[in-house]
Parts: structure tokens; sequence; C-alpha cells
């Protein structure tokens, strides 16, 4: 049986792609360094572990999840919001329970947009925004981030048409490939823009607990006035290093969230009462861990840039997330330049346009691996003497 128009059009799966090219290398037998993921590579904190546990031994957690979540959990995050960033939020009517946020970021156009509705989407960003795009059947228009506005769009510079015709507008800081972070300042503009354009804004906080360490990252929603003009979603995966376990959830606008949660009534009944036990366990903690975690990163990215400058490789200076944002060397291609490392070095990095066009002339480097193997990656990258040192 063929396969419908809708999924011919999606944009092929760029992580996907890279996880092929890197086990075949592998499979050849060769020592990769793969730091083209953005899969935290340290274990869920123990607290997190023992609560899943004992949930999975209670037989009403066997049971169906309420349609819209169960209470425990959502309760949980919004006492989160409270906690961290002095958010209130109803936890029935302002927040959705997703299974991973990837989930909420892709079934939003298709709850709330129109074919041939306008989608605004940061280049470079996160490739997954393009396939809700197609899903929902929506026209998209790119917004450039560039490092010379501190990889923010530049509102003044978007056709007035085109903020006039959008519906909905993607924002994702810390900013995955590159880590730069937002200020007050962009936020609160996006607000009023929103708010003359009327179109609402969608902000993918998934790495909003990993900053420098010294600076917290900024949630959309302590603007003021952004519950009225948009939502936020926030994973447990980078906070609490729970990427396989898909827990995840939405805040802010009312009516955003009730189209999720009645597209979902639809698609899910609900992740596992035992993830959501374990889930609010996470959110309730102390914060310690996620400190540390923070601190592990600071020093990851201090020994991977400190390492490539001693080669002549310069880091965008970012802060968030935790990437390192890197040009590619004179004469590459990002993909060009990406394909040459994994091939002679063993170094896998994701290429930057694989993030949309801006993205050319850079590859992003995770900081999920151990300083000993940042240092050993840049060491191989060195003996091909792409850079002036």
């Amino acid at each position: 049986m063929p396969f419908s128009s809708i999924l011919k059009s999606l944009p092929d799966q760029f992580f996907a792609q890279l996880v092929a090219k890197v086990n075949q290398k592998i499979a050849a037998g060769h020592d990769v360094i793969n730091l083209g993921q953005g899969n935290p590579d340290l274990p869920t904190p123990r607290y997190i572990i023992e609560a899943l546990q004992q949930a999975v031994a209670e037989p009403d957690n066997h049971k169906y999840s309420q349609f819209r979540g169960n209470h425990i959990y959502k309760q949980a995050c919004a006492d989160f919001y409270q906690k961290n960033y002095g958010v209130t939020l109803d936890p029935e009517t302002e927040i959705a329970v997703l299974g991973g946020s990837k989930i909420g970021l892709v079934e939003l156009p298709l709850a709330v947009m129109e074919p041939g509705d306008t989608l605004l989407l940061p280049d470079p960003g996160y490739p997954d925004y393009l396939s809700g795009t197609e899903l929902a059947r929506a026209k998209k228009e790119l917004l450039p981030l560039k490092p010379e506005n501190g990889y923010l769009p530049d509102y003044s510079q978007v056709d007035e048409k085109i903020l006039a015709a959008a519906k909905l507008l993607y924002l994702n800081y810390p900013n995955n490939p590159t880590g730069a972070q937002a200020t007050p300042e962009f936020f609160a503009e996006t607000v009023k823009v929103a708010i003359e354009n009327d179109f609402q804004v969608v902000h993918d906080f998934a790495y909003g607990a990993l900053g420098d360490g010294i600076t917290p990252p900024i949630s959309f929603m302590t603007t003021e006035g952004a519950k009225d003009v948009g939502i936020e979603f926030y994973t447990l995966s980078k906070t609490f290093n729970m990427a396989g376990w898909r827990v995840a959830f939405a805040v802010g606008n009312k009516e955003l969230i009730a189209a999720i949660n009645l597209l979902q009534d639809h698609l899910f009944v609900g992740i596992f009462p035992a993830l959501q036990v374990a889930g609010a366990t996470a959110l309730q903690g102390d914060g310690k861990d996620i400190a540390a975690l923070v601190e592990t990163y600071r020093k990851r990215r201090q020994t991977f840039i400190q390492a490539a400058e001693k080669i002549g490789w310069q880091a965008y200076p970012s802060s968030g997330a935790f990437y390192c944002w890197m040009p590619v060397a004179e004469g590459y291609t990002s993909e060009a330049f990406a394909d040459l490392l994994l091939e002679k070095a063993s170094v896998a990095v994701a290429a930057g346009n694989g993030f949309g066009e801006q993205g050319e002339g850079y590859v992003r480097v995770g900081l999920t691996i151990e300083e000993p193997r940042l240092i050993e990656a840049v060491k191989r990258i060195a003996a091909l003497e792409l850079f002036n040192s």
C-alpha cells in the first residue's frame, strides 16, 4: 500500500540519518567519539528511579491514566513553575501532559492551524518543527537567526505581511543548536509583536535548566502578557537525564492547552501513571542534582573550548544547553566538514545545515560525553591540520 501524500511530504529525519552514519562507522570497527547527539549520558538521579520502582509495584498505576493526565503530576508541574520561575498556573486548565515535548511541538499545528496558515520557524532550529508544519499542511516562513544578533530574530527585518499572516511563532531558548540564550527585553518585544500581529508564541524550553551556572535561563512565561499570547513546552529529558522516559508538559494559554488536550483525547489515553508519579517526584526535588548537572556541562564546555582554541578552532560564545557551535574549516560546507571528521578522525558532529540554511558554515558539538573523550576528539581533529593554531 502506498504512503499517503502527507507521509510522503515529511522531511527526511535529520537525526535518524546522522545515527545511521555513525552506526555504520562503528560497525566497521572504528572507535567513534559521538559528539553529534543530544542524548544525556549521565544517569537519572537515584531518587527518581526509586520512585518509579515503587510506583510500578502499585496495582492502581497499571490502569489507564486519566485522559488529560493525573492530578499528582500536573500539580507537581505547577509547583515547579511557581518555585523556579514565580509563575502561577492552574494545573487543570493551564497544563497539558505530554509523552515527550516533541509530541506537543509536532502536534500543536494540527490542533490550531488550517491548511495554508503561516507558521514562523527559527533558522537554524530544531528540525522536527518542520514535521508539524507538514502534517498540518501549514505554510512555513523562516526567521533568520544570526550570530551578530545573538541568534535572536530581528522582528524589524521581517516583512510586515509575513508577521500579519502568521498564526504561530516557534522559539527555542536556550537554543538548539547554537546554545544562545534569550533576554527579558527580547521576550517582552516578542509579546508586543505577537499582540500587534495577532499570532501565538510557542516557546520550546527543552534546555530550561541548562545555563552557564551564573544566570539561569529565562522562562517565556515570566514575561508580562506571555500567557495571553502563548505557551511553553518543558521536558524532563535534559533537566533530569530522563530522555528515554518520555515525560514532559506544556504550560500557558488556556485555549492552546485545551486544543492540545482535545487532540490528545483522540490520539492517546495518557502516559503510564507510574511515570507520572516518578515525574512528579523529579519536579519536587531540591534542585541539587540540577545544579550538579549544570556544573558538569560548564566544565565540559570549558574543557572543549579551551582544547579547540589551542588548535585555532574558535567556538561561538554560547552559554546555554549542552552544545558548542563551531565554525567549519575554510573551504568546507557543514556537511562536507562533518563527513570528513567522521571519516578521517572517527569524530561525529552534527552538520549545521541540518538545522536550516542559517546553520551553514557551522557544526554542532554535543557535550554529552566525558571530558577525556572531548579532549581526545580535539586531538584527532588537530591531526587533520585543518586550522591554524
